[in-house]
């Protein structure tokens, strides 16, 4: 079953990706190279489960399986993920490489408790957690000022929406980690694949969708508004 769950994966980063890529072409040419970012999240992710599907990258992590390629992954598209709202709330560098570093950490303390053992597995993972909660704090905090200080009302209700997005779906993954195989194991690894799979497309693609929507709206609405002023 967990490779049918990866096969899914694939199949749902596929789609997502050809979506998004698509959606390249309707978005606002100002926004289009930061808009690649969004396509590049779903796009690493097909790599990642191909390889799942094709059972490259699983470790023993002292009783249990550990997903490699899987962390590797997060490592990757997780930090894309916060740089977006970075440079969507147009924040300085440093912001953002704090950002970016924490959101890092936060995947390695996850790997590496994943594959230590006993306390160290749970201080380990306790370490991560804290670094997600300098993501929130930032997020919620600096990031979230400057947005509200440098971006239209459409656009900051952008930020907040794609922020609460990842925030509320990725404080899953902590919890599926605590009852998973790398925890106290009430979760066997079949359950906690298909709930990581369906999680994983849907904050990868789903992020990018919310944008593109809303790019796409943005941008009718200002066609819209210069059609009327010139008919005036």
């Amino acid at each position: 079953m967990i490779t049918t769950w990866f096969t899914l994966g694939l199949l749902g980063e596929l789609l997502g990706t050809a979506l998004l890529a698509y959606g390249y072409t309707l978005v606002p040419e100002s926004t289009r190279k930061r808009y690649l970012l969004l396509v590049a999240i779903p796009g690493i992710a097909i790599v990642a489960y191909l390889l799942l599907a094709l059972d490259i990258g699983a470790v023993d992590g002292g009783g249990h399986t550990v997903y490699v390629v899987r962390y590797v992954d997060w490592l990757l598209t997780t930090p894309i993920n916060v740089l977006y709202l970075g440079l969507l709330a147009h924040v300085n560098r440093e912001t953002i490489g704090k950002l970016v570093g924490l959101q890092a950490l936060t995947i390695v303390f996850g790997f590496a408790g994943a594959m230590a053992n006993g306390a160290l597995s749970y201080g380990l993972f306790t370490a991560g957690a804290a670094a997600f909660a300098g993501v929130v704090y930032l997020l919620y905090g600096d990031v979230a000022d400057s947005a509200v200080a440098t971006l239209s009302d459409v656009e900051a209700s952008l930020y907040r929406t794609l922020r609460n997005f990842v925030v509320v779906l990725w404080s899953v993954y902590p919890v599926v980690w605590l009852l998973g195989a790398a925890g106290i194991g009430l979760m066997d690894v079949e359950t906690a694949s298909l709930v990581i799979v369906y999680l994983d497309v849907v904050t990868k693609v789903g992020f990018g969708t919310i944008a593109l929507h809303a790019w796409m709206t943005m941008d009718l609405d200002a066609v819209t508004d210069g059609a009327a002023i010139t008919a005036d």
